[in-house]
């Protein structure tokens, strides 16, 4: 159960919060990272663990979808993700461009992204980005990319208004956007829903047409994945 935060605290801890329990607490049921380039020349669809009804996953939740990719296309990828993740900040940095690439700009895919954070900083991250409106892909990916420049510092609230401000945020506006106790409550609605309803308990956790796959996973396994429902 996450614990209670109030707004105050909530700006707060992002200066004191210990940066390596942030990313210890990312953890996927692999233990480490999938390779970017696997040495055998065909990879097996790993294989899932469970599915969910589809049509419950697609419910609505107490925040708007994010996806990219054509709403319509044959293929939903649905991520949990932590901004402080490190392996969700591997697979954003180093795989997501590929799938994007293979998969969700031919129309073969969309890719949803679900708010599953951890932490009062992974929380902050998450409500910058919704702060952000039509910017929100534009904000989680610099978060993913440039975890090393505010997760693991020792004050995060200086680096993430650095972050914001490249986005449009002003000193108010941030402010604004991190005492937003609605907001708050909403994210980690979302990630309630995901660990309650769906049985997320790590990130990245993924469901693919309603099959669910924890840790990180390499390109060469999402094809094998996606190819086979095509």
């Amino acid at each position: 159960m996450t614990r209670f935060v109030s707004r105050r605290n909530v700006v707060a801890s992002l200066a004191t919060l210990p940066a390596a329990a942030l990313l210890a607490a990312c953890s996927d049921s692999n233990g480490a990272s999938a390779p970017e380039t696997p040495e055998t020349p065909k990879v097996e669809a790993p294989e899932a663990q469970g599915t969910v009804d589809v049509d419950k996953l697609m419910e609505p939740g107490a925040l708007p979808e994010k996806w990219v990719g054509d709403e319509d296309a044959p293929v939903t990828i649905v991520e949990y993700a932590s901004t402080t993740c490190g392996h969700c900040g591997n697979f954003h940095r180093n795989t997501y461009p590929a799938l994007k690439e293979k998969y969700i700009d031919t129309g073969k895919a969309r890719l949803i992204l679900r708010e599953f954070p951890f932490d009062p900083r992974a929380e902050a991250g998450f409500m910058l980005a919704r702060c952000a409106d039509d910017k929100y892909f534009a904000m989680t990916d610099v978060l993913f990319k440039q975890q090393d420049a505010w997760v693991s510092v020792e004050n995060a609230r200086d680096a993430l208004l650095k972050i914001a401000r490249l986005a449009g945020f002003s000193q108010d506006s941030f402010e604004a956007c991190l005492t937003n106790q609605k907001l708050l409550e909403d994210v980690r609605a979302v990630k309630d829903r995901g660990a309650k309803e769906f049985g997320v308990d790590s990130t990245p956790t993924f469901f693919i047409n309603g099959k669910k796959y924890a840790g990180a996973m390499s390109i060469d396994e999402f094809s094998a994945i996606i190819d086979s429902m095509l």
